[in-house]
């Protein structure tokens, strides 16, 4: 069996830092590989719910979610989300806090794991974070979830069923307990071979530095 190097990175839909910590992952991907890294990298993503006692329909602004739930000033978070936009437009993502519909994000997580199953974790986890910070949908409702998952080649009722019987929710459960088995308290955060942990959403030169050192390490180890 060939060798690679694994990276779990446990992240929520409703993160901003996820998207872009997502952007900066690939690039790192990238530095790595031009810098002469031959061992593979694969990516599995995990559960994380930032903020589970969110309803699925909040009524209100990502600025009234973020004053109310988490006791923040009007000036605080127009500060904080501003910052955001403008780190996420560096790495070519076009956030936009004024159409986002926060919600709860626990069935968003429960069709990543169908997605896992399915072989299209990756392309389900791009289209539900860019529908979610860029294009204003809802990942809170089973038709729309349905809906982003099949433009992300899953089968519509498929998801629909997975939904319906909570088939993966137990799934979701363990993510978030092995989550806090490792101490993670925010998202996002890598998991690189069980060995090295990165916290947030890092210069993609470390995750470069970092691939690079599990690689190795997994060389002179074969």
């Amino acid at each position: 069996m060939s060798r690679v190097v694994k990276v779990d990175v446990w992240s929520d839909i409703a993160c901003p830092w996820c998207y872009i910590g997502k952007r900066r992952f690939e690039e790192g991907v990238r530095r790595y590989v031009a810098s002469g890294g031959e061992t593979p990298v694969v990516v599995e993503y995990h559960s994380f719910e930032l903020s589970p006692d969110t309803p699925v329909d909040f009524t209100g602004s990502e600025i009234d979610f973020l004053v109310g739930f988490k006791g923040l000033s009007i000036p605080q978070v127009e500060g904080m989300l501003s910052q955001v936009t403008s780190l996420a437009a560096q790495e070519g993502l076009d956030y936009d806090f004024g159409s986002l519909q926060h919600t709860k994000t626990i069935k968003a997580h429960e069709v990543l794991h169908l997605a896992k199953a399915e072989g299209r974790q990756e392309e389900v986890v791009e289209r539900l974070l860019r529908a979610y910070f860029v294009e204003g949908r809802h990942v809170g409702h089973d038709d729309e979830l349905a809906d982003l998952a099949a433009e992300a080649g899953l089968d519509r009722q498929v998801v629909l069923d997975t939904l319906a019987d909570g088939r993966y929710r137990a799934d979701v459960e363990a993510d978030i307990e092995q989550a806090m088995a490792y101490g993670i308290s925010g998202v996002p955060f890598y998991v690189v071979d069980r060995q090295y942990g990165v916290s947030g959403a890092q210069d993609p030169a470390v995750f470069a530095q970092v691939l690079s050192q599990a690689a190795g390490l997994m060389t002179a180890t074969s």
